[in-house]
């Protein structure tokens, strides 16, 4: 009896213990922490517009982009709270195009990986969404109100014998 409960929590704790990771589909590429890699196809308007990813140079649009996200087919957090692609301009009658994909970073929603991102450089850029935590690279809002001392406070007053009273 005691031998057999000592086995099935032994057997219990193997099992806590393994965790839950989703298996990769055969042929997938695997990532760094449990993701797999996919493809991602990325067009303009004029084609030749510089792309960039989080910040780093990809290259010339169209270009093909790997994305590490979950096995599920969305962004996996690899600590900010978005996946930045960025196409720049070619000439000067073009505006910046740039897309945000969450990634679920502290209980956020995440987004889908798409297979295709296409920037139409002729078109003013979207306005932002508004509801989101603002990416981190903006820092804490910043407070500019009066400074309020809050320590003892003492009242003098020289004059006649009987002030009049303050309201």
């Amino acid at each position: 009896m005691k031998r057999t409960l000592i086995i099935a929590g032994s057997v219990a704790a193997a099992v806590f213990l393994a965790g839950c990771a989703t298996p990769l589909p055969p042929g997938a590429e695997p990532g760094p922490d449990h993701t797999m890699a996919y493809d991602v196809l990325i067009e303009a308007s004029p084609p030749g517009a510089r792309i960039e990813a989080n910040g780093d140079y990809i290259g010339t649009t169209p270009v093909h982009l790997k994305i590490f996200g979950d096995p599920d087919g969305t962004f996996h957090d690899f600590g900010s709270y978005y996946y930045v692609v960025r196409a720049l301009p070619l000439t000067t009658n073009q505006f910046a195009q740039i897309r945000y994909f969450r990634t679920g970073h502290l209980l956020t929603p995440e987004d889908n990986i798409p297979r295709r991102i296409y920037f139409d450089m002729n078109q003013p850029a979207a306005p932002p969404v508004y509801g989101y935590p603002p990416p981190v690279y903006y820092g804490p809002p910043v407070y500019y109100g009066p400074p309020y001392f809050y320590g003892p406070e003492f009242d003098f007053y020289f004059g006649p014998r009987f002030p009049h009273h303050r309201w």
